[in-house]
C-alpha cells in the first residue's frame, strides 16, 4: 500500500515537472535564437564590441547549436583585443580566447587542428611573454595527429621550437628531436597527396625549415648531442631509430656513432634494412668479408626492388676479397633483376681486368682485355643510356690498349679474327685482337 502511495506521488510530480522542463527549455531557445541574432548583425556590421555580450549569452545558453559560435566568437575576442590597451583586460580575453578553443573542442572535435590555432593565436596575441605556453600547444597539436594540420602550423611549429631554445628555455636537442618529427609529418603528406600544387607548397615549407635547422644541423653538433644520449641509453630502441634516421638524412653516415647505432640497432631489431646499412658501412671501412655476410643476411629478406643495389654491392665486396667468380655471380643476379642496365656487365669487364693476373694463359692475363672489351659492348647493346655508352666506351678504350702485341701473338700462335677461350675462372670465349 504504501509503495502505490509513492508511485502515485512520483508520477504526479513528473506530470507537474513536464511542462515545467519543456517551458524551459523553450525560454533557452529563445535566448539563444535572440542573442545569435543580435551578436550576428553587430558582428556582421564589425561592431564588436555591441556583438559581446549577447555572443557571451548565446555561448553559455547554447553551446552546441552552431560551431561559428566558436569561430566568430574567436574574431570577437581578437577584436577586442586590439581595441583594449588595458593589460589586464587585455590578458583577461587571451584567457577567455583559449577557454574557447577548449570548449570548441568539447562540443565540436578537431582537436589538432583547433589546438595548433590556439597556439598560434597565443603566439600573436602575447608573443615571447608565453613562449612556453604556446610552443606546447604547438606540440600539443602535433602529437595529436600531425596529419589533420595545415603544413603552415608545422612550419610554425618548428619554428617556435627554435625560438623556445634560443630564448633560453630548453636544451638544443629539442631543435633536433622536432626537425625529426617535423620531417616525418611533412613526408607523410608529401606521400599521401598527388596534387602538384600542394605537394610544392609542402616542398616550400620543407626548404624553410631546413634552413631554419642548419645552424644546429652540423655532423660535428649532431654527434655531440647523441652520443651523450646514445652512451646513457644504449640499448632504447626509439632512440636508435632516431640516431640513425637524423644522421642519415643530414648525411654524416660515415661517423662512429652512426656505425656503433646501426650496430646496436641490427643486434636488437634486426632488418633487411639494417642488414644492408652495416654492410655498406663495413665496405667503406673496407672490412670486405663482414660487408658480404650483411649483404648476404640483407638479401634473404628483402624485396625484390631492393636486391639489384644489394648485389651489386657484393659483387664489389667479393671483388675486394679476389673471390672473382663470386663477384661475377652477383653482378650476374644483379643483371638478371634489371636486365635494361649496363651497370653490371661494365662491372664484369672490370673484374676481369681486376682479376686478370690469376689466371695463365701465357700473355700475363692479357686475353682477359679481349672478354672485358666484349662485355663492355654488349653493355651498351642493352643500354643504350648517354651516362653507359659514354662509361662502357671509356672501358673499352682504355682496355683495348691492354691488348696483347702483335709479335707476341704470333709467337703463340695466335691470329687476329680466331677464336679463343680465356682460361681459369673466366673461362670465356672470345676473339683475338692484337694492337702493333
Amino acid at each position: 500500500m504504501k509503495t502505490n502511495k509513492i508511485l502515485s506521488l512520483a508520477i504526479l510530480m513528473a506530470i507537474a515537472i513536464a511542462p515545467a522542463a519543456a517551458q524551459f527549455k523553450n525560454e533557452q531557445d529563445s535566448i539563444c535564437k535572440t542573442n545569435r541574432f543580435l551578436y550576428g548583425e553587430a558582428y556582421k556590421n564589425k561592431q564588436y564590441e555591441e556583438a559581446y555580450e549577447p555572443w557571451k549569452i548565446a555561448l553559455q545558453t547554447c553551446p552546441s547549436s552552431s560551431k561559428n559560435l566558436y569561430i566568430q566568437g574567436a574574431v570577437i575576442l581578437k577584436q577586442l583585443f586590439n581595441i583594449n590597451k588595458d593589460a589586464e583586460k587585455r590578458l583577461a580575453l587571451v584567457n577567455e580566447l583559449m577557454n574557447l578553443y577548449d570548449m570548441r573542442i568539447q562540443y565540436y572535435g578537431e582537436a589538432a587542428e583547433v589546438t595548433a590555432r590556439k597556439a598560434y593565436d597565443l603566439q600573436v596575441l602575447r608573443g615571447d611573454a608565453a613562449i612556453k605556453e604556446y610552443y606546447e600547444l604547438y606540440a600539443e597539436a602535433m602529437r595529436l595527429d600531425a596529419s589533420k594540420l595545415d603544413v603552415a602550423f608545422i612550419e610554425r611549429y618548428f619554428e617556435a621550437t627554435v625560438r623556445y631554445v634560443t630564448k633560453g628555455g630548453a636544451d638544443t636537442t629539442l631543435i633536433i628531436d622536432n626537425y625529426d618529427i617535423a620531417s616525418d609529418a611533412l613526408d607523410a603528406i608529401v606521400a599521401a597527396t598527388t596534387d602538384s600544387a600542394k605537394k610544392a607548397e609542402v616542398y616550400g615549407v620543407i626548404a624553410n625549415i631546413e634552413n631554419r635547422f642548419s645552424p644546429f644541423a652540423s655532423c660535428d653538433q649532431l654527434v655531440s648531442i647523441y652520443t651523450k644520449k646514445f652512451n646513457a641509453n644504449p640499448e632504447d630502441l626509439t632512440l636508435l631509430k632516431k640516431i640513425t634516421t637524423i644522421l642519415r638524412k643530414k648525411k654524416c653516415m660515415n661517423t662512429d656513432l652512426f656505425f656503433a647505432a646501426t650496430e646496436k640497432l641490427h643486434k636488437l631489431e634486426p632488418s633487411p634494412s639494417t642488414a644492408y646499412l652495416m654492410a655498406q658501412m663495413n665496405y667503406q671501412r673496407k672490412h670486405f668479408s663482414e660487408a658480404a655476410s650483411y649483404v648476404t643476411e640483407a638479401l634473404k629478406g628483402a624485396e625484390e626492388k631492393d636486391k639489384y643495389n644489394m648485389y651489386i654491392l657484393q659483387g664489389l665486396c667479393y671483388t675486394e676479397a679476389n673471390s672473382y667468380s663470386a663477384a661475377r655471380a652477383a653482378y650476374n643476379k644483379a643483371a638478371d633483376l634489371e636486365p635494361s642496365k649496363g651497370e653490371p656487365y661494365r662491372l664484369i669487364a672490370q673484374l676481369y681486368v681486376e682479376g686478370r693476373r690469376s689466371i695463365d694463359d701465357g700473355m700475363n692475363g692479357a686475353s682477359a682485355y679481349w672478354a672485358a672489351v666484349d662485355i663492355a659492348r654488349k653493355s651498351m647493346t642493352i643500354d643504350n643510356s648517354p651516362e653507359n655508352v659514354e662509361a662502357a666506351q671509356r672501358l673499352i678504350s682504355s682496355y683495348s690498349a691492354g691488348f696483347p702485341k702483335q709479335d707476341k701473338a704470333f709467337d703463340l700462335d695466335l691470329i687476329d679474327g680466331n677464336s679463343f677461350t680465356v682460361p681459369g675462372w673466366i673461362g670465356v670465349s672470345t676473339t683475338v685482337r692484337t694492337r702493333k
